[in-house]
């Protein structure tokens, strides 16, 4: 998996030394996905889950739709990589080069503004973990996947996969066979969790797969936002980023997730992400691509219950050598429910966007309310952009709407800002931060400040 056109500026493509106490030979085999399992000393229920999930994935085919993953070999890939003897739950006693490596990515600073939790990992498993108190007390589980299957056995075993089936695609068997690291969040009843949980994945080694799983289970009338970032450093070699998120919205409960993707443009990130939403319930994916020279990623909701509503919020930017193919699933399964798709992307540089989005209203789900909308924005002539949007509607009684634009970064916009004694970097960046804005308003505020000038940092130089 070569990538050798790497002549970009990445903020986090810095790399540290890497130290490591174990890690597994390259390529997968059943050999090495039972010595995963040996290693972690898991029930013999995940040992089977695991080899099931390997002959799944060795069975199934490539996606033959959506970006090009013809250079991903599987044999050239180490599938986990301990960096440390144990997790810890103070920052002064991880060791140097990965407290290192978080410090400048802020991890410290982050924790310091106040956030519920903090799990960071690094290349397979979680590091370091801290938690309030008050959450404690409240009953709230925030650890890392690992931890939860040894501490909660019955919960996990409860509903891990029932969300994603290991048969559902190559990727999320993949992950399914070798997952390492990744969150478990519990809340219970009646718990309004009222700070973000926040979760860090960073690779650091050339030629490594990580296949995070999280889980959360928000139980009835509760409440929870959950952070995630991801980084990784530059390398000539590509590396794979696999990861599988299941989330079960309980009645009247809400889950809001969020995502703000910065891999560096030698990562495939090609990642399976599905809720479960009950009765009234309500569950809200934001989700921000902005590196990776390849992502595919389509947050969905299922809609089981009565009056339960999904809504996806979606920012792709698509730069040199960047092929970013997301967007959004609906499956309405029950009356009275809503959905809600707002998709923005931007390419530049050659850069190519697409939009692929799937919207099913089953039989019986009456009154269903559905509204797409999908806005690209093209800042040059290399550029591309593509809308593939799937409607099955077998319901009579529902409200669908549905809308796409495109345009370009039109120069008549320019020169009205240039005549207002604006340059034409700040113009140009003006115009695209207001395309995104009913995105970027939908982020924790650090978030949307970095996300925008990150968007910024990449467009230099794109126009004219």
């Amino acid at each position: 998996m070569k990538n050798t056109d790497l002549n970009f500026e990445y903020k986090y493509g810095f790399s540290m030394p890497e130290k490591h106490v174990f890690k597994s030979r390259k390529g997968i085999d059943e050999d090495v996905v039972r010595q995963i399992s040996s290693l972690k000393k898991e029930p013999s229920w995940m040992t089977a889950f695991r080899l099931k999930a390997y002959k799944v994935f060795r069975n199934k085919q490539m996606p033959v739709w959506g970006a090009d993953l013809s250079k991903i070999d599987f044999n050239d890939i180490y599938y986990y990589i301990k960096p440390t003897e144990k997790q810890v739950n103070s920052w002064e006693d991880l060791p140097k080069e990965i407290k290192d490596t978080y410090d400048k990515i802020g991890v410290p600073e982050a924790e310091k503004k106040f956030l519920a939790g903090v799990s960071a990992q690094y290349e397979s498993e979680v590091v370091y973990e801290s938690i309030q108190k008050e959450l404690t007390r409240q009953g709230v589980i925030f650890c890392d996947m690992d931890t939860g299957l040894r501490k909660y056995p019955e919960i996990v075993k409860k509903y891990f996969g029932t969300v994603i089936s290991l048969y559902d695609n190559k990727f999320a068997s993949l992950n399914s066979s070798v997952w390492s690291g990744g969150s478990f969040v519990y809340v219970p009843n009646g718990v309004k969790v009222t700070l973000p949980l926040q979760a860090y994945f960073r690779i650091n080694a050339q030629n490594f797969g990580q296949f995070e799983r999280t889980l959360i289970i928000a139980e009835e009338d509760s409440f929870v936002h959950y952070v995630e970032g991801c980084t990784a450093p530059i390398y000539t070699t590509s590396s794979l980023h696999a990861a599988v998120v299941e989330i079960i919205v309980k009645k009247n409960a809400r889950v809001r997730y969020t995502t703000v993707q910065n891999w560096s443009k030698n990562v495939y990130n090609l990642v399976t992400k599905r809720s479960k939403v009950y009765e009234n319930g309500v569950m809200e994916w934001v989700d921000c691509n902005i590196g990776s020279g390849v992502t595919m990623k389509y947050p969905s909701c299922y809609l089981v219950g009565d009056g339960a509503r999904g809504e996806v919020l979606s920012i792709a930017y698509a730069g040199d050598s960047q092929h970013q193919d997301a967007g959004a699933k609906m499956i309405h399964l029950a009356p009275n429910t809503t959905s809600r798709i707002i998709s923005k992307s931007i390419s530049s540089k050659g850069g190519r966007t697409s939009y692929r989005g799937l919207v099913q209203v089953s039989p019986g789900a009456k009154n269903a309310k559905v509204y797409v909308t999908c806005d690209a924005l093209i800042i040059d002539e290399k550029s591309r952009s593509d809308t593939y949007p799937d409607m099955r509607i077998k319901e009579k009684e529902v409200d669908i709407q549905h809308e796409a634009t495109v345009e370009k970064l039109g120069e008549e916009k320019l020169f009205y800002l240039a005549s207002r004694g604006i340059n034409k970097t700040e113009a140009e960046g003006l115009l695209v931060n207001g395309f995104i804005d009913p995105v970027t308003k939908e982020i924790p505020l650090e978030y949307s400040i970095e996300l925008n000038r990150l968007i910024n940092l990449e467009m230099e130089g794109s126009v004219g």
